[in-house]
Formats: C-alpha cells, sequence, structure tokens
C-alpha cells in the first residue's frame, strides 16, 4: 500500500504517518524536504518522529525539517558557506565523524601502556608462533622484571633509563647477568613487534644498555669414573631415567630434544637419530654409538609418532625427574660448589660428551656438527681441551722451570 504523504505549514516540508507505530500519543511520522537544483526538483527523506537526529540529539519534527531546508536554500543562493544537498551534508558529517573516531584511536594507541600490549597483543601472538618453552619465558621475564617497572607506562614513552632501572632490580636481587641479558631480549622482541605495528618508531631502548661482561658457559664436565657412577646409579633407582642420561652422555642430545624422541626418528641399521625439534630451529642429525644401538634394540619400538621416552603415568617427560639431582647430591659432586657454571646437572652429561670428544682429538667444525651449533663461535669454548699444541708447551715450561729452579739450588749450596 503506497504511503500518503500529508503537507505542513512549512513550504517544501512534508510527512507521512506509520501504519501502526505510535511515538507518544500520536503515529509516528517520517519527514522528508523538497526542493530545486540547477533546475530539478529533488526530495531528500529526514527521519522519524521516534529517531534522533545523529548531530543534535533532538527527535525529527517539522520545524527543524523546514530550519535545515532553509540552510540548503542559504547555500544554494550563495548566502552562506557549506553543503547545498542534504546527501552532502551527510556524507561530510560522516566523514568528520570519521576523523574524530580515527583520531580518538590514534590518541589511543599513543596512549596503550606496555602491559596492555604485551597481554592482548605480544603474548597470544607469541603462543601461536612460538614454541612453548620460548613463549613461557617470555611470558615469565615480563611478570617478574618488566612490568613492575614500566608495565604501566606507555610503550611510547619507554626509555633507557626504564631498561637501566630493570636491569638494576635483575643484578640487585642476585640473578645473573645472563639472566638480564634474556630479559632485556624478550622487552625488545616486544618493541620490534610494536613498531611493525606502527605503535612505535626508532631503535629499541635497550639498545644502548650495556650488561656487564660476564661468562656463563658450564666448565664442570665428568671424567669417566663419575660417568661410570652416575649411570650405576641411575640405572639402580630409573631405568628410563638411566636411558636418557647415556643417551646424552653418547650423542650429546639435549633433554628437550630427548623428550620430544619418536620412534620414527630412531635408524639403529643406520646409527642415526633425526632430531626434529632442535635448539635452533632446524633439524639435525645425533649419531649413535654401539651401545645407544644395543640400547634401542633391546627397547619395544612403538608406532612412528609414539615417544621414546614415556614416564610410569604414560605421559611423555617435560622435565627432568629429581631424582637425578638426588642422586647427584649424594654422589656429592656438587658438594661446597655454589657457581653454577660447576654445578653437575643434566646438561652436565652434553658438555661432557663434548669435552671428551675435543679431549680425544675431534675436530671442532665436526664437534660444531654432532652438537647442533648454529655458529662455530659455541664450539670454540672446548679448544682448549683439544689443542695439544698448547699443553705440550706448558710442559715444556713446567720443565724448564723445574731444571732453572734446581741450577739456583745448586748455584746457593755452592755459594755457601
Amino acid at each position: 500500500m503506497p504511503v500518503q504523504w500529508k503537507g505542513t505549514k512549512y513550504k517544501g516540508v512534508r510527512y507521512y504517518e506509520h501504519s501502526t507505530r505510535k511515538h507518544g500519543v500520536a503515529k509516528d511520522k517520517y519527514f522528508a524536504i523538497r526542493y530545486q537544483r540547477d533546475g530539478k526538483r529533488v526530495e531528500e527523506g529526514l527521519g522519524w518522529t521516534s529517531e534522533l537526529d545523529p548531530k543534535d540529539k533532538k527527535h525529527w519534527t517539522a520545524e527543524k525539517a523546514a530550519l535545515i531546508l532553509a540552510e540548503l536554500k542559504e547555500v544554494a543562493k550563495g548566502l552562506k558557506q557549506g553543503p547545498s544537498r542534504l546527501s552532502e551534508r551527510r556524507h561530510l558529517e560522516n566523514k568528520q565523524k570519521e576523523a574524530a573516531k580515527g583520531e580518538q584511536e590514534r590518541i589511543a594507541k599513543g596512549n596503550i601502556t606496555l602491559k596492555q600490549y604485551f597481554e592482548n597483543t605480544y603474548y597470544p601472538d607469541a603462543k601461536i608462533n612460538k614454541k612453548e618453552d620460548s613463549y613461557s619465558h617470555e611470558e615469565t621475564h615480563f611478570r617478574l622484571w618488566i612490568d613492575p617497572v614500566t608495565g604501566r607506562k606507555p610503550l611510547k614513552d619507554l626509555s633507557e633509563f626504564d631498561v637501566r632501572r630493570i636491569v638494576k632490580n635483575l643484578l640487585d636481587a642476585g640473578r645473573k647477568p645472563r639472566m638480564a641479558q634474556y630479559v632485556m631480549a624478550t622487552l625488545r622482541q616486544v618493541w620490534n613487534k610494536a613498531r611493525r605495528d606502527k605503535l612505535v618508531s626508532g631503535d629499541s631502548p635497550t639498545r644502548n644498555v650495556k650488561i656487564p661482561k660476564f661468562d656463563n658457559r658450564r666448565q664442570r664436565f665428568l671424567s669417566h669414573a663419575e660417568a661410570d657412577l652416575l649411570l650405576k646409579e641411575l640405572k639402580e633407582k630409573d631405568e628410563s631415567l638411566y636411558k636418557m642420561a647415556l643417551l646424552s652422555l653418547h650423542t650429546g642430545m639435549r633433554a628437550s630434544e630427548i623428550f620430544n624422541l619418536t620412534w620414527g626418528c630412531i635408524d639403529t641399521q643406520r646409527g642415526i637419530i633425526t632430531i626434529l625439534d632442535a635448539k635452533s630451529g632446524h633439524g639435525r642429525a645425533a649419531f649413535m654409538t654401539e651401545q645407544i644401538k644395543k640400547m634401542f634394540n633391546e627397547m619395544t619400538c612403538g608406532k612412528n609418532d609414539d615417544f621414546v621416552f614415556l614416564k610410569k603415568t604414560g605421559k611423555p617427560y617435560t622435565e627432568i625427574p629429581t631424582l637425578f639431582r638426588d642422586i647427584v647430591t649424594n654422589l656429592k659432586f656438587n658438594e661446597d660448589v655454589s657457581d653454577t657454571r660447576q654445578r653437575v646437572c643434566f646438561h652436565t652429561l652434553r658438555h661432557t660428551m663434548a669435552s671428551w670428544h675435543a679431549e680425544s682429538g675431534t675436530d671442532l667444525y665436526i664437534l660444531k656438527e654432532l652438537l647442533g651449533h648454529g655458529s662455530i663461535t659455541l664450539t670454540e669454548r672446548y679448544s682448549h681441551l683439544s689443542n695439544g699444541a698448547l699443553q705440550e708447551a706448558t710442559r715444556d715450561f713446567g720443565k724448564t722451570v723445574k731444571k732453572a729452579t734446581q741450577k739456583a739450588g745448586q748455584v746457593l749450596r755452592f755459594k755457601k
């Protein structure tokens, strides 16, 4: 049924009534205006009485419609600046709203705090694109060290001074410089992602903050007698833990690599273990000794995707059992040793394998591949064990000192 337009006392303003809906006691009315533009009649709708004009938040009335029509006519005659059609006016208003909204969003982005960005953007993204070990460490770094100092500060206002405060708090709490380096790396990655998201610009505030020089490389490695004693104790207490320790000692595999090892990665015929989730992010191979081949051949082989090592509960390992630490304590390997570089832990087995290789003369580049190091720099820590020339020079020096001491003693006795 076509609508029935009705006129008002205002020329060019008309309306029609809704068939059922009311506004107050009267029927709801829809208002429209009619006018001439460029020799053509133009009609544009305004809105219902029950609706509010977005501009002034007032209900539509015939009087309000007449005022708008009068403004449009004044613009058309050149008496006033602005849009001469209602559609142009609405388009302009929408653009102004969008600009205002954009400015509000820009201000809001500029004021986003480091904590808000980490929790709402960075960390959820890290959980999707990074390994659990990586993003969980980043969460710990942020929660314990970064957030207490700068979490509520606008991200864009983060400064070198803030980073220095974080480092100072770490060192004052007795944490090693290496931990400060890890925390700074987390903060740097958060900043770099925020820069890619156009929230900040310029270099990370960590760039010029220096960490005290340190060397956290493990120095302690087991003698053959110590290794045999440790393996013997492990075998008596926990067969699975013993096999994991033996595997690390003979191949240099990391604990995480052993935890993730599946039967499809074991090839005893060729003596190769395929490591799919290496620390470097690239797959690599570990090579079996005869003892490791024998160990795998005596184990019950599972399906390709089955984990090789499982806890008694049937679940895969996620950390080394505390039994390992207890046995090391009982053997007194760490007695009176406070420096972590000299303390024995599961990783010591990997370090021991590398040290034994270096002592036996294995080329450092070959050792690099066996360990899965991304750079030869990491492997060069073992160079002092493989350099026979240095050891020979030291022995010759000792002989020279001994002869000189004996000669000096003879001269003194002669003078007497």
